[in-house]
């Protein structure tokens, strides 16, 4: 915990809200989701996805993003190239609304090479103490309600670079009938930023617990946010699965279990709410322009979640 009153005036913040001010802080990279970038030679939106998995990552507490700051690390500075990478940074910070307010550029020769880099994000957040969303207050009962993902976000890359052999940059480029674009367009596409969405939804004091979906898919990250003696029932038939997803488990012969434990298959973020407020928590949503449906609820366990 920190003196907010040092940050007030910098990002606009009223300080008179946080009467104990806790700060929360998120680091996060891209991870292999680079090499799409450098093997198709597009940087102006892989800086969004770091904001997206930083700050993402920040919301879940409730807290409100404050700053953000970049590492690039990068073989031989081309600065066209630094530049585009930098502007993803700086359209992300904007979606997510907190300020980028420095970083490092390191040049790396005989490490990297030229054309090579790497990213990494760090931001703070603020949130008042009573109002930290953990999710143990969860109970039986609560709905469990998803919001679409923008694609892969920035998970299972490894598998799907391997998967499609994406170092040939002819099968990034061919067109896919199922995805009604290139294969490296839809590889490429930007992480979804849930944060005013969230923000939206702590207004009208719905959350009760919020799971980012990221590494680990379903299986891992719900149950980061249900108390020990309450599983998670997910209904897979409550959603349509994207076509990227169907098009890789056709693709590599990859069974369901582990499909749902490496991807996020088409959900960004999981939200508990108490079944009373399901139907206000989707109306909102849907106000929002938000894709978002009802996809289980929580029930007696022991921090599961089933299917």
């Amino acid at each position: 915990m920190g003196d907010i009153g040092a940050f007030s005036g910098l990002f606009g913040l009223d300080s008179s809200r946080y009467k104990e001010p806790v700060l929360v802080s998120s680091t996060d990279g891209v991870g292999t989701k680079l090499k799409i970038a450098q093997a198709m030679d597009v940087h102006n939106s892989i800086g969004i996805d770091l904001v997206a998995m930083v700050v993402n990552d920040l919301i879940v507490t409730g807290a409100e993003p404050l700053f953000f700051l970049d590492y690039l690390s990068i073989g031989k500075v081309k600065p066209k190239k630094v530049a585009e990478i930098i502007k993803g940074i700086a359209e992300g910070c904007r979606t997510a609304g907190c300020a980028l307010i420095g970083g490092e550029t390191a040049e790396h020769p005989g490490v990297m090479e030229d054309d090579d880099y790497d990213l990494a994000g760090f931001a703070v957040g603020v949130i008042e103490k009573e109002k930290i969303i953990d999710g143990q207050n969860s109970k039986e009962g609560d709905s469990l309600i998803a919001l679409a993902s923008n694609g892969l976000h920035s998970n299972g890359f490894s598998f799907v670079r391997k998967l499609f052999n994406t170092e040939d940059e002819e099968k990034l480029g061919q067109k896919i009938s199922k995805l009604d674009k290139t294969l490296g367009e839809e590889l490429l596409r930007p992480t979804k930023i849930y944060v005013g969405i969230i923000q939206q939804m702590i207004k009208e004091d719905l959350p009760i617990g919020i799971a980012h979906i990221t590494g680990g898919g379903l299986m891992e990250n719900i149950s980061r946010i249900i108390p020990d003696t309450l599983d998670a029932v997910i209904d897979r038939g409550s959603w349509s699965i994207p076509p990227i997803f169907q098009l890789i488990q056709e693709h590599g012969n990859v069974d369901d279990d582990e499909m749902f434990r490496t991807f996020n298959m088409g959900i960004g973020m999981i939200i508990t709410v108490s079944k009373t407020n399901e139907s206000k928590a989707l109306e909102l949503l849907g106000k929002l322009g938000e894709t978002a449906f009802a996809c289980g609820q929580l029930e007696q366990g022991s921090k599961k979640v089933r299917f």
